[in-house]
């Protein structure tokens, strides 16, 4: 067995889902199996309080909404550069601080990746966004360090970093046959961030690329805030969002974001998040919202609308079709619909905002569209129809090439040596 096999890992640890790449001293870089053979897994991790075991991806949320006692959580990457990061939350008789949450999911990376290899690899190039946090140079600064923190900790010995949509761009150069100028889109489940970068079969080999490199932007959107949109405008009005009291003022609407936001949901379950919504049933005319809502937060169902609000998302955009929300677990018969027309309505704005920060990238590296050869989508939340439709409106007449949307940056990252 190899000591330490020589090469590079890629790791593009992502809001939603991650993946890895491994490049090694000749030939390709190969995406590594996570889950079986699914080449990418959802950035999740559960603690199991039945038998005191710790489950992570597929595994983790088909545990969790099977009914498995426990504590799930997504969306970890969201407090990199939050005072949050290094607060302590209960799992099972323990406290544990979120940095080190972070870090067990990385060392269960990097064991997977040492059973691909036959060892642990030495060194490895992390996948960031353009902005960890959006105007905020100094929280931002943080948030790597944070990460880099973490990925020390779990035995890397080489740690360094790569913007992502430059790794997707990267990736995308090993198939190009001719010199093109490509804006490159990268969405995940936090961040949106774009590239205009110069490749080609004749740079491919450069060990300098910064001059191919024309400008960078990127904004705090992605995946989950289309998710927690779409749960605000369809769902949570069925637990009493926007519902108007006896007074005539909208019940408080903390509790309903919180509800829709992935890695704040837990929060709404403790004791003294509960007593708080008890204390808002003064403030509903209609006494059967104010019980969703505190079924919802006893048996501790958030995560489980969220989850049915992502596929309602995913189903609609796929089929290009109206569906519904199933929310029985809280009511017999209860559901929510979600269609393509509410789709376009509620995301207009957050995909408004999106595609202004592409435009920005091109601008800033001083183009026009018709210097565009084409636009490279990568990140799982590129496939959303509705956003490539108004990426398409922007950017009328320049082609869009969809990537690997999920082991694209990961692949990226191995080739970034």
């Amino acid at each position: 067995m190899t000591p330490n096999p020589s090469g590079t890992l890629g790791i593009d640890f992502g809001t939603s889902n991650s993946a890895m790449a491994w490049l090694g001293a000749h030939g390709a870089a190969r995406l590594i199996a996570l889950e079986d053979d699914a080449l990418a897994m959802p950035t999740a991790v559960f603690y199991n309080a039945e038998d005191n075991s710790t489950h992570f991806g597929r595994d983790a949320i088909k545990l969790y909404l099977e009914g498995t006692e426990g504590r799930l959580m997504r969306s970890l990457k969201s407090l990199l550069g939050s005072p949050l990061l290094l607060e302590t939350t209960q799992i099972g008789h323990q406290q544990i601080s979120f940095q080190d949450i972070i870090a067990t999911f990385l060392a269960t990376l990097r064991e997977r990746a040492a059973q691909n290899l036959g060892a642990a690899p030495r060194r490895v190039v992390m996948g960031r966004p353009v902005h960890f946090v959006d105007d905020d140079p100094e929280r931002d600064a943080l948030a790597e360090s944070s990460l880099r923190q973490a990925v020390h900790s779990v035995g890397f010995e080489e740690v360094s970093f790569q913007l992502e949509p430059i790794a997707a761009a990267l990736d995308f150069e090993q198939r190009l046959t001719q010199e093109s100028t490509v804006l490159v889109v990268d969405l995940g489940g936090g961040t949106s961030d774009f590239t205009v970068v110069r490749l080609g079969p004749d740079r491919i080999r450069r060990a300098d690329r910064k001059p191919d490199i024309l400008a960078t932007t990127g904004v705090h959107i992605g995946g989950t805030d289309y998710d927690r949109q779409l749960n605000l405008s369809q769902v949570m009005p069925l637990l009493g969002y926007k519902h108007l009291g006896p007074d005539q003022r909208e019940v408080p609407n903390g509790v309903f974001f919180d509800l829709a936001t992935w890695h704040l949901i837990h929060w709404q379950y403790h004791p003294k998040a509960i007593h708080h919504a008890k204390t808002l049933s003064t403030n509903y005319s209609n006494p059967d919202l104010h019980e969703r809502l505190m079924e919802v937060l006893t048996q501790r169902h958030g995560h489980l609308m969220a989850h049915e609000v992502e596929q309602a998302k995913i189903r609609c955009s796929v089929q290009h079709t109206d569906t519904g929300i199933d929310l029985s677990v809280i009511e017999p018969g209860l559901h929510a619909s979600l269609g393509v027309a509410d789709m376009q309505a509620q995301l207009q704005d957050l995909l408004a905002r999106t595609v202004a920060c592409a435009r920005e990238c091109v601008q800033r590296a001083g183009l026009t569209d018709a210097s565009l050869d084409a636009i490279y989508l990568t990140g799982g939340s590129s496939a959303l129809h509705t956003f490539q439709q108004a990426l398409q409106a922007e950017f009328a007449g320049v082609k869009l090439v969809e990537g690997d949307l999920f082991g694209g940056v990961a692949l990226g990252l191995a080739y970034s040596r």
